[in-house]
């Protein structure tokens, strides 16, 4: 199968999926490095890593984007195959 082809089958939204799972990843592990500090007894972190904890909706956001993006392109083929 030729890249195209396999960027075509993947589906529409695939990308967002992933791109959104990565950034998700990347907002939970800034969490779990600004808690632990509160949790161990230590200082806490400056206020620039509550800010990266947001990622963790940002990803989840882009993920459902990507997820609505896919139904939308399914309902279009089956509309059109019919």
């Amino acid at each position: 199968m030729s890249n195209q082809t396999q960027q075509t089958s993947s589906g529409a939204g695939d990308r967002l999926v992933r791109i959104g799972a990565i950034v998700f990843a990347i907002g939970a592990v800034a969490t779990m490095a600004t808690m632990a500090p509160l949790f161990l007894g230590g200082d806490p972190l400056p206020s620039v890593f509550y800010w990266l904890c947001m990622l963790m909706g940002a990803g989840f956001l882009i993920a459902a984007a990507g997820v609505l993006r896919s139904a939308a392109e399914g309902r279009r083929q089956a509309k059109s195959a019919v």
